[in-house]
């Protein structure tokens, strides 16, 4: 381990050496999805880039404990102090317990990470499961006074820790602009000054979620759990904290705060945010309405789609830009990522082919030392990519006899694209799972056809132990009229 890796450091606003704490330890906090919603494609950037982190962290050997917390509660409509929580108004939308929104909602993201092969986090802790928690984390500000309690409500006062620290520092925001831009909004009468912001709120009547405290039955405040949370798993002071660019204000900029206030002094080494996805110069959101969910994408039932797209294809669209890069989503820039991951692949199954020769022409270690420099270059994804392309003409080349490799050569050439293509960036031959996925509907006829045999000979014991063990297998059985069907647990 050296120090030529570098990353963007959004705090100092440049490329800085990433020297860990502890190393060989890294802590890597990463805010995960509020889960009120199916995941669009905005949700996967963040997930893509930081997976790439996580992979390229243990590939270097350093030991990475990987943080990504679930928002449950507290996260308001209008990203402030105000309006209904996210997830109460989805339950009174859908007749839900807002438990059950968050449990389908958490279901379905991480069945979406787990088809962009994004790595598990080592812990992925719920806001909901960290009260007590965050309700300290107040104590220790109110004790300092850099919190204050109105009407069962508790704010973090903005002025007074101006006055010892600078608020504003990873975002740029003047508090002077802050002071004459805010806007009073209903019911911040009871806040010092219209910028503070919630560390508790008290919970109205009709309000679903609620946890007793000493100032009320009420809520956290949106921002308070990262800094709970991440103290609690990654220490006082980590290395890595991650996110997307629009969480840099207001959220990351009071979780700032409110961790600099308690302890005294600044809990992140090295802030991360991967850029937006646009469409039509225009960030993807929900709020905005113009997004399109990953199982869109996935299956192709979308209006600006002309086909369904592979998770692979996904992946590779969102890897063929810098994170720190805005992107603009279109169907023809997703045909495109298509074509270049299928030639990708289709270079590796050639490799896979080829026939070593006494003596070589190509000169593998430059090239893995160029992929090395791509990488510790604040992982300049499209970079590494145009070396990988560079590879799979070298590859035609000796498919066609114009060059040749020597097989200690060839062999350096297949772990390179081994270690960069699936370790690193995390890509996968979709070939390979479409075969997998034949030959197991193919099993599943036989199987369904060896039951309804038995069935037909009123062998009911074999037919309900075949059923038992594909339950058991984690494959639920359901019969029709006309014969059965299956689907994955």
């Amino acid at each position: 381990m050296d120090n030529r890796f570098t990353i963007y450091n959004s705090l100092s606003r440049k490329k800085e050496p990433f020297t860990p704490l502890h190393p060989p330890f890294v802590g890597l906090y990463v805010c995960g999805p509020t889960v009120y919603s199916d995941p669009h494609l905005g949700h996967a950037r963040p997930a893509v880039t930081f997976d790439l982190l996580y992979r390229y962290l243990m590939h270097l050997e350093y030991m990475v404990r990987y943080v990504r917390n679930i928002t449950d509660v507290g996260h308001l409509e209008n990203d402030a102090d105000e309006g209904e929580d996210k997830i109460e108004k989805k339950a009174r939308l859908e007749h839900l317990e807002p438990m059950e929104v968050v449990q389908k909602y958490i279901n379905s993201f991480l069945k979406n990470m787990e088809q962009l092969n994004t790595l598990h986090p080592s812990i992925e802790p719920r806001a909901s499961g960290h009260i007590i928690e965050q309700q300290q984390l107040i104590e220790e500000l109110i004790k300092k006074g850099y919190a204050y309690e109105v009407n069962g409500s508790v704010y973090f006062d903005v002025l007074k820790y101006n006055e010892k620290y600078k608020y504003g520092k990873l975002s740029g925001r003047v508090l002077e602009e802050l002071q004459s831009n805010t806007r009073t909004l209903d019911k911040q009468d009871e806040k010092r000054n219209p910028f503070d912001f919630a560390l508790w709120k008290k919970a109205t009547p009709e309000h679903l979620m609620r946890w007793p405290s000493r100032w009320s039955d009420g809520y956290p405040g949106w921002h308070l759990e990262c800094s709970a949370m991440s103290i609690k798993y990654l220490g006082e002071v980590f290395d890595i904290h991650g996110g997307g660019m629009d969480l840099q204000f207001p959220h990351h900029e009071c979780e700032i705060a409110q961790s600099t206030a308690a302890q005294g002094k600044e809990s992140v080494r090295y802030w991360m945010h991967n850029n937006m996805i646009t469409i039509n110069g225009q960030k993807m959101a929900r709020s905005l309405g113009n997004f399109i969910t990953l199982d869109q994408l996935f299956i192709g039932n979308h209006p600006l789609l002309t086909q369904a797209y592979s998770p692979m294809t996904i992946r590779f669209f969102l890897l063929q830009a810098h994170y720190r890069s805005t992107i603009d989503f279109s169907n023809e820039a997703l045909l495109a990522a298509e074509k270049g991951f299928q030639k990708l692949m289709k270079g590796i199954e050639t490799l896979d082919k080829l026939k070593p020769s006494l003596t070589s022409t190509i000169d593998i270690p430059s090239l893995r030392k160029k992929c090395y420099e791509a990488m510790d270059d604040d992982l300049n994804s499209p970079v590494l990519l145009s070396y990988l392309f560079e590879g799979v003409k070298y590859i035609n080349s000796v498919s066609d006899g114009t060059e040749k490799l020597s097989i200690n050569e060839l062999t350096s050439l297949k772990d390179l694209f081994k270690v960069f293509v699936f370790d690193i960036l995390g890509l996968k031959d979709e070939n390979i799972s479409k075969g997998d996925e034949k030959l197991t509907s193919e099993l599943m006829k036989i199987i369904i056809n060896l039951r309804q045999g038995a069935k037909n000979k009123k062998e009911w014991a074999e037919s309900d132990k075949i059923r038992e063990d594909l339950k058991n297998a984690g494959i639920i059985l359901k019969d029709l009229k006309d014969g059965a069907e299956w689907e994955m647990e």
